[in-house]
């Protein structure tokens, strides 16, 4: 080879590598928080429901998905490894700390956490109350394990990834994306217990689609969230007060909630039933509660609509809260929140309102 035509072929060879770098750099940083769950799992058979959770490492998950490098820079971290049925407090309290921490840094454009379905909707509520940025939080999972025929979690990370390097899932809060669907993470919910379209939010439905990662929304929840709440936990906090949610039902054994009133606790979450409603006997075990200092929230079993103020129980009266139409469960996190910043009572219950 002459000394012309390697010059050029090392001008060529340059040229591509440095066009490659730049392209690779322009493309968004994205932090894969990997908690576990059934899209880190594996099972013996294809076909069959049996398998186990959270076996996975981050790395190994992301490898199943190498699509996911042509759309963003990606980046693996290791929260946790658990099934979402054994997911804490703890475990939020260490994402809202590295989502924030990433943020702060500059260190990520946008955050995908892949989380076991079970409790998932509680975890995107938590960080839409408490990370303190308007850049994209996207959690997803599967209902499926990688080795079922027709597993969902790679589509589903894939889609996840597209949500959060897009410039307009900034300011739209917390999201969670799932069979293609992008959900707000005040609204949304597991509504079943084996469909891969198993997340809906019944009172606002999707706040947009992606399909093969080309994102579109068409709505967005006008409820305050991360940046805006003034729950948010910029840096890390120490252990949450604990706050119990009672189950109401027909015949409810008021001592039982009388000893759960009496365990310590600081407040507590009664799922009633109707419009949040207490039986008389149990009326009087929360209203004493709320007089000895207990916050007391009446949230309701009904899937749909929402808890009022003063509606058969006399909340003013008696000192209660409503949740409106957050879950028991997502009434709860904000009350734990709220009752660790020592926030008053008239300013809980607006927290109902407005987050």
């Amino acid at each position: 080879m002459n000394i012309k035509l390697q010059k050029s072929c090392y001008f060529v060879v340059f040229f591509i590598t440095i066009s490659m770098l730049t392209a690779a750099a322009e493309l968004p940083g994205i932090s894969i928080l990997a908690t576990g769950g059934t899209i880190a799992g594996s099972g013996v058979s294809a076909t069959g429901s049996a398998y186990k959770a959270a076996v996975n490492p981050v790395d190994k998950v992301i490898a199943a998905v190498p699509e996911v490098n042509n759309i963003a820079r990606i980046r693996g971290d290791q929260i946790c490894n658990i099934s979402s049925q054994d997911m804490k407090p703890e475990y939020w309290l260490k994402l809202a700390a590295r989502i924030n921490q990433l943020f702060r840094l500059d260190l990520a454009d946008g955050v995908v956490i892949t989380h076991g379905t079970d409790t998932m909707e509680e975890t995107a509520y938590f960080l839409n109350l408490t990370v303190a940025y308007d850049k994209p939080v996207v959690l997803t999972g599967s209902m499926r394990p990688g080795s079922a025929l027709s597993a969902d979690g790679a589509m589903n990370l894939y889609n996840a990834v597209a949500v959060a390097s897009a410039r307009e899932a900034r300011n739209k809060g917390v999201l969670v994306v799932m069979n293609d669907r992008i959900y707000s993470a005040r609204g949304v919910r597991k509504c079943d217990t084996i469909n891969p379209a198993a997340f809906n939010d019944r009172e606002n439905g999707p706040i947009g689609r992606v399909n093969y990662g080309k994102v579109s929304f068409n709505n967005r929840s006008d409820k305050k969230h991360t940046y805006q709440s003034l729950l948010k936990l910029p840096f890390f906090a120490g252990n949450l007060p604990e706050v119990p949610i009672v189950y109401g039902y027909a015949g409810i054994n008021p001592q039982m909630v009388e000893t759960i009133c009496k365990s310590g606790i600081r407040g507590l979450v009664y799922a009633g039933v109707g419009n949040g409603n207490p039986s008389e006997e149990v009326l009087n075990v929360l209203a004493k509660a709320s007089a000895d200092g207990i916050t007391v929230v009446r949230a309701t079993r009904v899937p749909d609509g929402p808890v009022t103020l003063d509606a058969e129980v006399d909340d003013a009266k008696f000192g209660f809260i409503v949740a409106d139409s957050l879950t028991p469960q997502k009434a709860r996190i904000l009350l734990m929140l709220a009752l660790h910043k020592n926030f008053a009572r008239a300013d809980i219950q607006q927290f109902f309102f407005d987050y």
